[in-house]
């Protein structure tokens, strides 16, 4: 495989699909031409030269150079319709040429996944608990991740080139929220998970925020290519979110752009996420998480597990009343919330889209999309043009998936210097 640090990276804008003839620049063309046909599937070398600008020579030497290193294949000739001469020949990548592990620490649970170059997982294994309890977990993810590695063939593990780790930032915080023990979350406070499963593994670890690992995996694998700027929420146990802006993920100066999760509401009484001229405002988490549907069903005596996947497969008949009651107060509270969360956002970014994904079946989350469409018709929005909304495909995995592009993306993206924003940083 290619050196990722061989040469020094100097790259413009990540967004940026065009590459430099420049000879200092070899490494970064190389990138580009990674991305260009991961985000395409597959092209003939004719036309990457036509979309990055460079010279068909470079691409040639640069394709034949990443074919060699087996990151790439060629596809079946193929010719078009009413053209003579020679069929194309596309190129795309080769799903064995890299291989990348995701650990996700949630609150409620632990995912430890390995997926191929092109992001299919391959492995995928799911611990849930009440509470995160710093034992179990580092001593579950050595052990996940060593079973993987064992069913690796020396080549295969020649191409694993690291573990990526989703988080939340504070898992020792909202303690109220998750009724969890309190020295056990404090715990978290003094911990650094990067350093904690590093110390276990030969292999390098990156981190980064749980919610911003699912808004880089939106990035590279789902609708994040239909916009070029946008929102991204996730509503997990805790709603959180992330941010793009020209193709890139927008940090921050502190790291903490699109926490909108601590967004304030207007007048909203804690966990309910009713409008009323009472109450101080609260989070955004206090109004549109998981966590308050979950509170509402184990409160009438019913697994907020079972009662959501019947509800997915429309198994109405199994479901008591007081279940479909919660759930659809929760989603009317949670759209509404997050149609004031949009229109804030929408106020300072001029966003092109909104994604919404979760920790929810796909069907839930299309009811919330099309709720918070709803919301928004509802809002005054003089002087702000509206977004498009989409529901995210990824779902419980996108945590996950997004900490195993980490180093995918450290290793072969051209705008690694988002992940050196990020403070994501093997610690070499």
């Amino acid at each position: 495989m290619t050196s990722t640090s061989e040469y020094a990276l100097n790259s413009p804008p990540g967004g940026d699909s065009r590459g430099s003839n420049q000879l200092g620049m070899r490494q970064y063309n190389e990138r580009v031409i990674l991305q260009l046909i991961r985000r395409s599937g597959g092209l003939p070398k004719a036309e990457i030269a036509r979309l990055t600008n460079l010279s068909a020579q470079t691409v040639s030497v640069i394709i034949n150079r990443l074919l060699d290193d087996k990151l790439l294949r060629k596809q079946a000739p193929q010719r078009e319709k009413g053209k003579v001469g020679q069929p194309s020949v596309p190129i795309s990548l080769n799903p064995a040429g890299a291989y990348s592990i995701g650990v996700k620490i949630g609150r409620r649970s632990l995912d430890v996944l390995m997926i191929d170059f092109l992001g299919k997982v391959l492995t995928r294994v799911n611990h849930p608990y009440d509470f995160p309890d710093p034992d179990f977990i580092f001593a579950r993810i050595e052990q996940e991740i060593s079973a993987i590695i064992q069913t690796l063939k020396p080549a295969q593990r020649h191409r694993l080139v690291g573990i990526g780790v989703a988080a939340p930032n504070a898992l020792g915080g909202w303690q109220q929220e998750l009724n969890a023990p309190a020295a056990m979350l404090a715990r978290w406070n003094e911990i650094n998970i990067r350093q904690q499963i590093e110390a276990r593994q030969d292999l390098p670890v990156w981190f980064a925020n749980d919610a911003t690992a699912a808004c880089i995996a939106e990035l590279v694998f789902d609708h994040g290519m239909q916009f070029s700027s946008y929102l991204y929420l996730f509503v997990g146990t805790f709603i959180g979110g992330g941010i793009v802006l020209n193709n890139t993920l927008y940090t921050g100066i502190n790291n903490n752009a699109g926490a909108v999760g601590s967004m304030p509401m207007p007048t909203m009484p804690r966990g309910l996420g009713t409008v009323t001229d009472s109450a101080a405002p609260v989070q955004l988490i206090n109004c549109a998480s998981r966590y308050l549907l979950e509170d509402q069903l184990r409160s009438c005596g019913l697994d907020p597990e079972q009662v959501l996947q019947q509800l997915a497969a429309k198994n109405y008949q199994d479901i008591p009343a007081q279940a479909i009651e919660c759930y659809e107060t929760w989603l009317q509270n949670a759209a509404a919330a997050i149609a004031f969360a949009i229109t804030s956002a929408i106020s300072i970014i001029d966003f092109e889209g909104v994604i919404i994904d979760g920790i929810f079946p796909s069907t839930t989350i299309l009811q919330l999309v099309t709720l918070i469409e709803d919301a928004l018709d509802r809002m005054d929005l003089e002087g702000l043009l509206r977004p498009r909304l989409v529901a995210g495909t990824l779902g419980n995995d996108a945590r996950a998936l997004g900490g195993a592009i980490l180093p995918l993306y450290s290793n072969f993206a051209p705008d690694r210097d988002v992940l050196l924003k990020l403070g994501v940083t093997t610690g070499n």
